[in-house]
């Protein structure tokens, strides 16, 4: 019998530990990746102290490196929660640049969660960070967060984990589609889990990549707390859970392509701080069928 081809991750290395300057243990949790048009990267995610109270989620790190594999360089926090603004929390950033600004897509939360805010802020120079003045890009639940972009021919799409419906029910991997980053339209369902619930669901982090004429989906956390699956489709809308094809011991695993290789990372509670590995995709060219 042929062995199944699956997405498989090599070792991971520390590469950045945010307890640097700080009076105890730090952790860094959900995180984006950016590469800036000076060549630097530069990491943005949910920050706090290893013991804090894991729902207290309110400023997100930025630290810059000329390599993922670091040194990185610890920043001011590039984000501070504002409830002038409507937020109650700041989660998984997840940042993006194009026509010569830089995009951070986020959760701002909210005081009902069946109603959790999608939020964007700008930047020229990914230090100084400016909210949209027309407050959150959209709503959903329950507790919808963990936005991810991609551009996807003339539309950009956005992934997020929220539930079937608003109070709850399966977990899945929602998006919507965009021409400009600011107006979304309405939402569809990518990805549907057979678990039912409310908050922290397994759909959570999903990141949508192509390669070799698949579309791989990875969410997580599943299975324990560092537990990512990957799911390959033909269809970057429509993902099943036949489709598992890897599991990776990875937390809040977001994808970096630097210089044509593939690397993973791992970041949460535990952990203290930023983990890479390198990533292999299997290899299959089937026909892709895209959606308008």
């Amino acid at each position: 019998m042929a062995t199944r081809e699956v997405v498989r991750a090599g070792p991971f290395a520390k590469v950045y530990d945010p307890t640097v300057g700080e009076h105890r243990p730090w952790c860094v949790e959900d995180h984006a990746l950016v590469r800036a048009d000076d060549g630097r990267w530069h990491l943005f995610g949910i920050t706090r102290p290893e013991s804090a109270d894991p729902f207290h989620k309110v400023e997100f790190a930025h630290a810059v490196a000329r390599d993922p594999h670091g040194p990185w360089t610890k920043r001011a926090p590039a984000l501070t929660v504002d409830p002038g603004y409507g937020e109650t929390q700041l989660r998984a950033p997840h940042v993006i640049a194009s026509r010569g600004r830089y995009y951070m897509f986020y959760a701002g939360g909210g005081p009902d969660r069946t109603r959790a805010a999608m939020n964007l802020a700008t930047s020229s120079d990914l230090f100084r960070w400016t909210r949209a003045p027309a407050g959150p890009l959209f709503r959903d639940g329950y507790d919808a967060r963990d936005p991810m972009i991609l551009r996807l021919g003339e539309k950009w799409v956005m992934y997020y984990c929220a539930t079937g419906t608003p109070q709850g029910g399966h977990h899945v991997v929602c998006y919507r589609l965009s021409g400009d980053l600011t107006h979304w339209g309405d939402r569809h369902i990518a990805y549907t889990d057979p678990t039912l619930g409310t908050e922290s669901g397994n759909t959570q982090c999903p990141f949508v990549v192509p390669h070799n004429g698949s579309w791989f989906l990875f969410i997580g956390p599943r299975t324990t707390d560092a537990g990512t699956d990957v799911f390959r489709s033909d269809n970057p809308f429509r993902f099943r859970i036949g489709d598992k094809v890897g599991h990776i011991r990875a937390h809040a695993a977001e994808l970096v392509e630097d210089a044509g290789q593939w690397w993973i990372t791992s970041a949460g509670r535990g952990q203290r701080g930023l983990h890479l590995a390198r990533l292999s995709f299997p290899t299959r060219p089937p026909t892709i069928s895209v959606p308008r």
